[in-house]
């Protein structure tokens, strides 16, 4: 199952859990008023805690799943401007030796865009991350080889260290892709989700009917929250990609 399958699963599976909490918390609070008039005093202070906690976490899960789009983004726009860096000081080479490394230059480019594409198969995608990892090794040796027959030695104080930082932004963009949402805390979010849903159930029993209404009005609101954190932490296979800034790293060697 992909990652926007399994987004769209769990926020379906929590709205209608969402739903369910909120009819259980109607039921008993209206089975508990009609026993006990003042059942529902004294509560006030356990659901604001509840009500303020889901929002703490709904705030720092849609932050922090922002924060880490953003910076896969940068990380896209890093690697791309450290590949046209290096690409460009490949005219401090010998002239026999450039058309075989702009080649080679765009076959690392083609392999770390066909790598990312294959997201969310991550077995394929880490084939091809270790294809470019291959390209990766010739690049270096042929511009080292390169290098000393270059009287100037301009292409190993130029090229070498932009070779440098090109590969090791590969590391820094290997680890972001597996960074998400804590599982402990994104439980915890569906926790205390539903047990609001209890909580704001039972405050529903004052009244003579439930609002179906606000029932599902309020699970929707819980369930497409959710859903878009999910989808921004695997921006790769929803309706949130990063496709399109996969197209610098192609245009800087072009």
């Amino acid at each position: 199952m992909s990652a926007a399958q399994l987004a769209i699963v769990i926020s379906t599976s929590l709205f209608v859990s969402m739903v369910a909490c909120l009819e259980i918390g109607y039921r008993v609070g209206s089975r508990n008023s009609e026993g006990y008039p003042t059942a529902n005093e004294g509560i006030g202070a356990i659901e604001a805690a509840i009500f303020a906690l889901l929002g703490l976490l709904l705030g720092f899960s849609f932050s922090g799943a922002t924060t880490r789009l953003e910076a896969r983004r940068q990380l896209i726009i890093g690697e791309a401007n450290a590949i046209g860096t290096a690409y460009l000081r490949l005219d401090e080479l010998p002239a026999s030796d450039q058309p075989e490394m702009r080649h080679l230059f765009r076959e690392y480019v083609d392999a770390r865009v066909a790598a990312y594409a294959q997201v969310p198969d991550m077995k394929a995608f880490h084939q091809g991350v270790a294809q470019a990892a291959l390209l990766q090794q010739q690049i270096w040796a042929r511009a080292v080889a390169a290098s000393r027959n270059d009287p100037t030695q301009n292409s190993a104080r130029l090229l070498l260290p932009a070779l440098n930082e090109m590969f090791d932004i590969t590391t820094a963009r290997t680890i972001a892709i597996d960074t998400h949402l804590p599982g402990l805390v994104f439980s915890l979010l569906v926790v205390v989700a539903l047990s609001s849903g209890v909580v704001a159930g039972y405050a529903m029993a004052k009244r003579r009917k439930r609002s179906w209404l606000h029932m599902f009005l309020y699970a929707a609101c819980i369930a497409i929250t959710v859903y878009t954190v999910t989808d921004l932490d695997y921006p790769r296979s929803g309706l949130i990609r990063l496709s399109s800034a996969d197209k610098a790293l192609q245009d800087a060697v072009r």
